[in-house]
């Protein structure tokens, strides 16, 4: 086991890292009964070459589950990661799952279950101490979850655990918590296609960091799907979940590639790609915004780390985009 010293992380360090890496689809194949849940293409040598790559293009954040790839994903962290104290690791828990079989078993959310899934994470990452952890399930209320995070009280009292955040998209959460000492982030779906300022405005009021699931809307801000392509029968984009906007009936859903096209120009803009375009934007809607675009290839890695170089996109660029997206008002909150 490393990472031995059971300094905290706070939000400031956390915001200073920028970017991560995020880890859902190395995890690889895993499912709810027939259904997937994992990305399709998944490839450990590739998946530790892009770990390998991102670390070296100075990419110092890594953002996974003990639900991605029911428990591999850590599990492949912990291969390419070990020995390297300057890296910030976050996890999260909440959902159960069998690694023999792959299956998700749905929720894991009895206070007395805390130690242990954290207990877990711990060895899966060969990590003496979680550097962050997040409880993974969305649309808990606060009065459900307060016995959870007095449990990671306890856990970094103790030395296990250095600091926790909420994977939520549901502003009232974050702020029911944001006065724990110990809370630090929050992980919630943004990107060009979702603002998000109903949270964004809980996040700097509390000056926590905001953690960008979905920064890429589930790859479409890569450019490179069309309307109506269909996924692989083995992906999760595969699914219709009424929290998956960006997908419906195993296809991309119908007027996103004319979104994608109305702001190509705007985010490609001084030589950056599409994805960089979308990350910069992230940036410029927030000192807070840590994006954590996901990677299965070094290609893919290197790529989104560049990112860093071009930094946020300018005012003026910004102003344009609230002009030629086709974005719907934000709306009440809702599971994303």
């Amino acid at each position: 086991m490393t990472n031995s010293s059971s300094t905290s992380v706070n939000a400031q360090q956390l915001t200073s890292l920028r970017l991560g890496m995020g880890c859902w689809a190395i995890g690889g194949p895993f499912y709810a009964g027939d259904e997937p849940l994992g990305y399709a293409g998944a490839d450990d040598v590739q998946s530790l070459a892009a770990i390998e790559a991102s670390y070296d293009a100075g990419i110092r954040l890594y953002d996974t589950a003990a639900i991605y790839g029911v428990g591999h994903s850590e599990r492949l962290l912990a291969k390419a990661l070990a020995g390297r104290d300057d890296v910030v690791i976050s996890t999260k828990f909440g959902f159960g799952f069998d690694e023999a079989s792959k299956q998700a078993t749905g929720p894991w959310i009895e206070p007395g279950s805390v130690m242990e899934q954290l207990d877990g994470s711990r060895k899966r990452l060969g990590r003496d101490v979680i550097d962050l952890i997040f409880l993974h399930v969305n649309t808990l209320s606060p009065d459900e979850a307060t016995p959870l995070f007095d449990v990671l009280d306890d856990a970094c009292e103790k030395g296990m655990l250095r600091s926790y955040g909420w994977s939520t998209d549901f502003p009232a959460n974050t702020e029911a918590m944001a006065a724990r000492p110990n809370f630090v982030a929050v992980q919630h779906a943004m990107n060009v296609f979702f603002d998000a300022p109903s949270m964004m405005g809980v996040v700097e009021k509390h000056k926590l960091a905001s953690f960008n699931r979905s920064p890429l809307a589930m790859g479409l801000l890569t450019g490179k799907f069309t309307d109506g392509q269909p996924m692989a029968a083995d992906d999760v984009r595969r699914n219709s979940y009424d929290w998956m906007d960006y997908f419906k009936d195993g296809k991309v859903a119908p007027g996103f590639t004319r979104k994608v096209d109305a702001v190509r120009e705007l985010l490609t803009t001084d030589g950056r790609s599409l994805a960089q375009g979308a990350l910069a934007w992230l940036w410029a809607k927030s000192p807070a915004a840590v994006p954590i675009p996901g990677a299965r290839t070094p290609e893919q890695a290197t790529h989104n780390a560049q990112a860093l170089s071009f930094g946020p996109l300018g005012e003026d660029v910004m102003a344009e985009i609230e002009q030629v997206i086709d974005r719907p008002p934000e709306g009440e909150p809702r599971e994303r």
